[in-house]
């Protein structure tokens, strides 16, 4: 039997983010397949097989490939409005235009935000979509597809709002869906495109959207969905001081406790922001295992506040990195939030003990990989897992004064990324998408953008 082609990298600089931290500052991996065979100090083993690519990366890292914990796509097509708005106004300036999303809008958001992320290192991504107009088409599959033509691993977390303005809800009345239809589409999404195997490249999570868009029997029917089914749980928790105060006037509980009453804190459940969190509410993520995505950048450009990230990793709650929607984050890629987890959470009371370069590296590799419950397959760079890496390239005037290359990754400028493989196959070379024309692409998301801002405006 013939052997398994090999792609060997040299001569590179390696931060696995193995359990120890291992690094090497002159290291080979070996790629077999869509496997990781090895990763070590040096040149690559002599006498390798079928050795299709060698690649001489002098002046790169190599790290594992970026995860993205938390994303609202169909938001490419809305960057740059509300941009002085705290969330609930934000919402409420922008739930009418999402409300007229349709399949074509949606694909090429989907495309565009990939692409984004993509060319920024990120080889796993997730998409939280919870916004379905009746009419609208097949959003859920088209969301998938977009990620399977640009080469990405995926999570769709399928998202719901069933609670409109008449019943107390942020969203209004034609934003949302009824509860049994919500529950009845979630599962058909899981039924078509679920995938549990080790080298899935597409998984679905149930994922109502918030406390105050979705009514407390979705949410405890989708948590019994998604039980049943064997996938995962997302939705957004503690975003802000208005949403406590509405759980407390709504429920008289806060966030942390209306959501362990409703089934929804668990080691399969993982939430997005979690910045109003006290000592009380952290320990509990941590007895039960519950997951957080930190938005740095969103948190700050909403003004939400700050994470208490230190605290939630002293108390073992696993923390992995979300860009959130490109409408309360512009850029739409994962290095910025890098930067900006150490940034922010500095701001905080623990300042420069807050979080170190190598941590937030983590927490945008193996962090998020344990968020989405992947990190026995992605994640770090270790034999055996699969192959989702990144070249980023530290040689440039950018960063060539940098002796450490994992500082200069994530507290320097966006690093040009080489190669990225997902699952072993390239999709970007020398910074250029391999599986899209991003000059058309752009053209596709321009035109519709503008389409979605005619239909909000009655043209």
């Amino acid at each position: 039997m013939a052997a398994t082609p090999r792609t060997v990298i040299e001569h590179c600089a390696i931060a696995t983010v193995d359990a120890d931290g291992t690094e090497y500052t002159d290291g080979h991996v070996v790629v077999a397949g869509q496997l990781i065979e090895s990763v070590g100090a040096g040149p690559a083993p002599a006498g390798l097989e079928r050795v299709v690519r060698r690649i001489d990366a002098t002046g790169h890292l190599a790290t594992p490939g970026l995860v993205n914990t938390h994303h609202h796509f169909y938001q490419w097509l809305t960057r740059g409005l509300a941009t002085d708005h705290r969330l609930f106004d934000w919402l409420v300036a922008l739930y009418p235009t999402w409300a007229r999303i349709d399949e074509p809008m949606v694909r090429a958001a989907a495309e565009g935000s990939l692409a984004m992320m993509a060319r920024g290192g990120v080889t796993t991504a997730m998409d939280h979509h919870y916004i379905h107009p009746r009419g609208a088409g097949d959003l859920s599959g088209t969301i998938v597809a977009a990620a399977r033509s640009l080469g990405i691993r995926f999570t769709l977390a399928r998202g719901s709002m069933d609670l409109g303005e008449s019943a107390g809800g942020l969203p209004p009345d034609f934003a949302v869906e009824s509860l049994e239809g919500a529950l009845a589409a979630t599962e058909e999404t899981i039924d078509r495109h679920h995938d549990p195997s080790f080298a899935a490249m597409t998984r679905i999570a149930v994922a109502p959207c918030s406390p105050f868009s979705v009514s407390t029997e979705l949410l405890r029917r989708g948590a019994e969905l998604a039980r049943r089914k064997g996938v995962r749980l997302h939705t957004h928790g503690s975003e802000t001081v208005e949403e406590e105060r509405f759980c407390v006037e709504r429920f008289g509980k806060g966030p942390t406790d209306y959501f362990a009453d409703t089934g929804w804190l668990g080691p399969d459940v993982w939430m997005a922001h979690c910045v109003h969190m006290d000592d009380r509410d952290i320990a509990a993520f941590a007895r039960t295992g519950t997951g957080v995505a930190h938005c740095p950048s969103s948190n700050a450009r909403l003004g939400a506040g700050i994470a208490p990230v230190p605290d939630l990793l002293r108390a073992g709650v696993p923390v992995g990195l979300g860009v959130d929607g490109t409408a309360s984050n512009e850029a739409g890629e994962l290095h910025t939030e890098l930067r900006n987890a150490v940034l922010v959470s500095r701001l905080g009371p623990h300042r420069e003990k807050a979080l170190t370069a190598r941590r937030a590296l983590w927490l945008g590799t193996q962090g998020g990989a344990r968020v989405l419950g992947r990190a026995d397959a992605i994640g770090s760079l270790e034999a055996g897992k699969l192959a989702d890496l990144v070249l980023w390239r530290m040689d440039t005037l950018a960063h060539a004064s940098i002796a450490d290359p994992v500082a200069a990754l994530v507290l320097g400028a966006p690093a040009p990324v080489t190669l990225s493989l997902v699952q072993g196959r390239p999709v970007v070379e020398d910074g250029r998408l391999t599986t899209v024309d991003e000059e058309a692409l752009a053209r596709t998301t321009r035109s519709e953008a503008r389409r979605l801002a005619r239909l909000a405006a009655g043209e």
